[in-house]
């Protein structure tokens, strides 16, 4: 198919009302502020903060063809990574601070493990509900928008993960 007829079908479809699936540069101009500003209040630093939102952009760029909700795909790997500098940060410190205390490093690593484990068995709908309710502070019905859903199913869907969570943790 040539420019010419690819152009025409383009115009079809927007007589027609369909609308065009966003591109990654429609999602970057709606979002990379709002992130950004996300990530600086969380940082506190602009440059760390433009660091992470250019990781979680590229983040998106490279899985384009194969994520559902770029939006929720962004702040989650945003938040991720923002989470993962914060903990190499804090046991950067740990070990500054308190080198006479001796961590268990094996109760450590359990405990990343269990935690890791249960996040994995929540469902994804749940998982992705909880990131956008707790983790990034959405509201209920922006994260409805990400998700597809209504805001009274985010809040649903946050709250059996929380459950769920705490149940896992609290098992043997």
């Amino acid at each position: 198919m040539d420019q010419m007829e690819r152009a025409w079908n383009v115009e079809e479809q927007i007589h027609a009302g369909v609308k065009a699936q966003p591109t990654f540069d429609d999602l970057f101009s709606d979002h990379h502020e709002r992130l950004y500003r996300a990530l600086y209040l969380i940082v506190g630093n602009s440059h760390e903060a433009e660091e992470l939102m250019q990781d979680a952009f590229v983040k998106v760029l490279e899985r384009w063809d194969r994520i559902d909700n770029p939006a929720g795909y962004l702040y989650r790997s945003a938040l991720n990574s923002t989470r993962s500098r914060f903990r190499r940060l804090q046991l950067a410190a740990k070990r500054t601070l308190i080198a006479d205390v001796a961590e268990d490093p094996f109760a450590a690593a359990d405990l990343r493990d269990q935690v890791v484990r249960s996040l994995r068995q929540l469902p994804t709908r749940q998982r992705t509900a909880l990131v956008l309710l707790d983790l990034l502070d959405l509201p209920s019905e922006e994260a409805a928008k990400h998700l597809r859903v209504t805001p009274a199913t985010v809040r649903s869907l946050a709250s059996h993960a929380r459950a769920a969570l705490k149940l896992s943790m609290e098992a043997p």
